[in-house]
C-alpha cells in the first residue's frame, strides 16, 4: 500500500463535516435554562451569551482584517441607550414588546460604525487602536453630558412582569438566537469572498491592494458588519439589567474583555470567540456573585490568559486543531510505513522461491 493511500481515511476523518458538533451544541445550549433553573446560574448564562455574541461579532472584523479595534464598546453603548430611550420615548409596553427594538439597537450602531470606521479605517494597525480608543471616550463623555441621556441618573427601562422562577428564559432563548444569527453571518463571511479579501487584508495589506482588492471598503464593510451584533447585545444588556448608565453601556474593560475571549479562543477562528467567552465570562460572573471581592476575576483573567499565551500562543482551538492534526498525520504515516514494510517482505519471499 503506498503512503498517499495510507493517507486517505485520515483525510476523510479531517474532512468530516463538522455541522452536527454545532446542532449538538447548540441543543446542550438549548436545555441549558430547563436543566438549571437556578436563577443565579440562569443570570451567568444570559450574560456569557452576551458576551458570546460581542466577542463572535468583534472577531468578524479584527479576527478576519487583523485590526485590532478597541471601541467596540461604542456600537455596545449605542445599542443600549438606543433601545432604552426608545422604550421609554415610546412608551413600549414592557415584556416581549421590548425584544422587537433590538434590531433597531443593531441598526443605529451599524450607521454610527459608518462615520466612524470613515474615519479611522484610514489610518493603518497601531494608529487605527489609538483612534477607536479615542473615540470610545469622546462618546462615554457624550454620554455623561448630554441632556437626552439623562447623563449619571441613567435610563430606566420596566421591569417585565414574569415569574420570578422564568423569568431569566426569555432573555436567554432571545439572546441564543442573536448568537446563532452572528455565528452563521460569521461562517458566511469565513467562507466568501469578501472573507477571502479580509484575511489578504490581514496578511498583507499592501500585496491585498495590489492583487486588486478594495481594501478600504472592504474594512469599512466588516467594521460595520461587526457594530450591528453587538449593538443589538448592548440592547439585551440594558434591558437585562433594567437601567443603563454610561459607566455601564460605555465601559473601558469591555473592549478588553472581548479581545481576550478572542485570542484565548482562537484569533480568526468560528468557535474561538466562543470558547472564550464561554470561559472568561461565566468565570467572571460566578467569582462576582460568590466573592465581595469582584476583582478576584481580573487575576483569573490575567493567569489564565498567560497560562494561554505561554502554551497555546495561536488560542484554545488552533493549537488543539493543529495538534489533532499532527497525531492523525504521524499515525498514518506509522501504518503506511508498516503496511510498506510487510508487502515488501512479502514480494522478496515470493521471488526467493524457486
Amino acid at each position: 500500500m503506498s503512503a498517499e493511500s495510507a493517507l486517505e481515511p485520515a483525510q476523510r476523518r479531517r474532512r468530516l463535516p463538522a455541522w452536527p458538533l454545532w446542532i449538538v451544541a447548540l441543543a446542550l445550549v438549548g436545555v441549558f435554562p430547563l436543566v438549571f433553573s437556578d436563577v443565579t446560574t440562569t443570570s451567568i448564562a444570559v450574560f456569557t451569551l452576551i458576551f458570546m455574541v460581542s466577542a463572535s461579532a468583534w472577531n468578524i472584523f479584527s479576527g478576519y482584517s487583523g485590526y485590532l479595534a478597541l471601541g467596540h464598546a461604542v456600537f455596545f453603548g449605542t445599542g443600549a441607550y438606543t433601545v432604552a430611550l426608545t422604550a421609554q420615548d415610546w412608551h413600549v409596553a414592557t415584556g416581549w414588546t421590548i425584544f422587537a427594538l433590538l434590531p433597531l439597537g443593531g441598526i443605529v450602531a451599524g450607521a454610527v460604525a459608518i462615520p466612524l470606521g470613515l474615519i479611522a479605517l484610514r489610518t493603518r494597525r497601531h494608529t487605527f487602536v489609538v483612534v477607536t480608543i479615542a473615540m470610545f471616550f469622546v462618546f462615554q463623555l457624550l454620554a455623561t453630558n448630554l441632556p437626552f441621556t439623562q447623563g449619571t441618573s441613567g435610563v430606566q427601562i420596566n421591569t417585565p412582569q414574569w415569574s420570578p422562577y422564568t423569568y431569566n428564559r426569555p432573555f436567554f432563548y432571545v439572546t441564543l438566537a442573536i448568537l446563532v444569527l452572528t455565528v452563521l453571518v460569521s461562517f458566511g463571511v469565513r467562507r466568501s469572498r469578501f472573507g477571502l479579501q479580509l484575511m489578504a487584508i490581514r496578511d498583507d495589506e499592501d500585496r491585498a491592494r495590489g492583487m486588486g482588492v478594495r481594501v478600504w471598503p472592504v474594512k469599512l464593510a466588516a467594521f460595520t458588519l461587526s457594530a450591528i451584533p453587538i449593538g443589538m447585545a448592548g440592547g439585551m444588556y440594558a434591558y437585562f439589567l433594567g437601567v443603563v448608565y454610561p459607566s455601564v453601556a460605555f465601559d473601558p474593560l469591555f473592549d478588553i474583555a472581548i479581545a481576550l475571549m478572542a485570542f484565548l479562543g482562537g484569533l480568526g477562528t468560528l468557535a474561538g470567540p466562543l470558547l472564550g467567552a464561554l470561559v472568561l465570562e461565566s468565570l467572571q460572573q460566578y467569582f462576582t456573585q460568590q466573592f465581595s471581592n469582584s476583582s478576584l476575576y481580573l487575576i483569573i483573567y490575567g493567569a489564565l490568559f498567560l497560562i494561554v499565551i505561554l502554551l497555546l500562543p495561536r488560542g484554545v482551538v488552533p493549537s488543539v486543531t493543529q495538534f489533532v492534526g499532527s497525531r492523525r498525520a504521524r499515525a498514518a504515516g506509522r501504518r503506511s510505513g508498516g503496511e510498506d514494510a510487510g508487502g515488501l517482505g512479502v514480494d522478496v519471499a515470493g521471488a526467493a522461491t524457486p
